[in-house]
């Protein structure tokens, strides 16, 4: 290994542990802090409320940093959890770890390449949707071949008019794969 070559990797090691800066990804992550116990189980017990999963285990270390549109979770030093609005769900990686099946919205396969580019989901793409969704709930979005988990966003209106098929905009969309939050774990 060259000299240059040294300098470089030193430079992104200082520039990703120390600065929190990540190279080669267009979200900036800034603030980063390691929660005290008493709020990773506050966390903990709310994200088992909404999602009906334990995605963070006993003695798993959880960081919070700050974002441009929201707050990110590290668990286990990988983005898997988001705060949004003061409301606490999983990034898709985290989904795709935990799967769980509450809050969820099943989409058909039309609808897949358009939510995966950062689209809203709209009424008519929908299959199936939980129930207990209300207006303002965070909600995923799969697909209804594989059930892989596409999306995560804001429901604009109830389950059960999901159901429906009810035309115009269902979920407003806040982070899909492919987008910067997803690609901040790629490297």
């Amino acid at each position: 290994m060259d000299i240059g070559a040294v300098a470089q990797f030193r430079t992104i090691k200082y520039l990703y542990l120390v600065r929190n800066v990540v190279p080669m990804s267009d979200i900036r992550v800034r603030r980063r802090r390691r929660l005290r116990e008493k709020e990773v189980r506050a966390l903990a017990e709310e994200l088992e409320t909404t999602l009906g999963v334990e995605p963070i285990g006993p003695g798993m270390p959880v960081d919070r940093a700050e974002s441009t549109d929201f707050d990110i979770l590290f668990i286990n030093n990988v983005a898997e959890g988001l705060v949004y609005k003061d409301k606490i769900f999983l990034t898709v990686r985290g989904l795709l770890r935990c799967r769980p099946e509450k809050a969820a919205v099943t989409v058909d396969m039309g609808a897949v390449p358009f939510i995966t580019k950062g689209a809203d989901v709209m009424g008519p793409g929908i299959v199936d949707a939980d129930p207990d969704i209300q207006p303002g709930d965070m909600v995923w979005v799969k697909d209804i071949k594989n059930g892989v988990p596409l999306a995560v966003g804001e429901a604009l209106i109830p389950g059960l008019q999901m159901r429906e098929r009810s035309p115009g905009k269902a979920i407003k969309s806040i982070h899909h794969v492919t987008d910067k939050l997803w690609k901040l774990d790629e490297e």
